[in-house]
């Protein structure tokens, strides 16, 4: 990892056992700039929290979803109208359609688990 990254984790939780909660604190650790996802909740690991990918601030460099096919529907567009330059899939997120319309945008997609891929360095 060269660059510290502006990273969108949408269905963050604020649940301490719960992977995308482990995936803000994780983002952390590794530097990169960190805009947790959440309809009600105020902060995650002391980063404010927005309600829906529309509120966020800056453009983003990666979304990564915890949310399941039917959520990321439902969100759809929204997910593509930020342009981010990547998107995460993570196990359980796995979402062919919003893949196959986000690659046809030119957004990069993977299907992989954050955590792993920060422990491998190969976010």
């Amino acid at each position: 990892m060269n660059k510290t990254e502006k990273v969108a984790v949408l269905g963050a939780s604020p649940k301490d056992d719960r992977y995308s909660n482990k995936a803000v604190q994780a983002l952390l650790n590794n530097d990169h700039q960190v805009f947790p996802i959440h309809p009600i909740c105020a902060e995650i690991h002391g980063q404010r929290c927005f309600k829906q990918l529309t509120d966020l601030p800056d453009s983003i460099d990666t979304l990564t979803l915890y949310v399941g096919e039917e959520k990321s529907s439902e969100l759809l567009e929204q997910i593509l109208s930020i342009k981010p330059k990547r998107i995460i899939m993570n196990p359980g997120a796995e979402n062919s359609i919003l893949e196959e319309k986000a690659l046809a945008q030119g957004i990069e997609v993977v299907r992989g688990c954050t955590l792993v891929m920060l422990r491998t360095g190969q976010f």
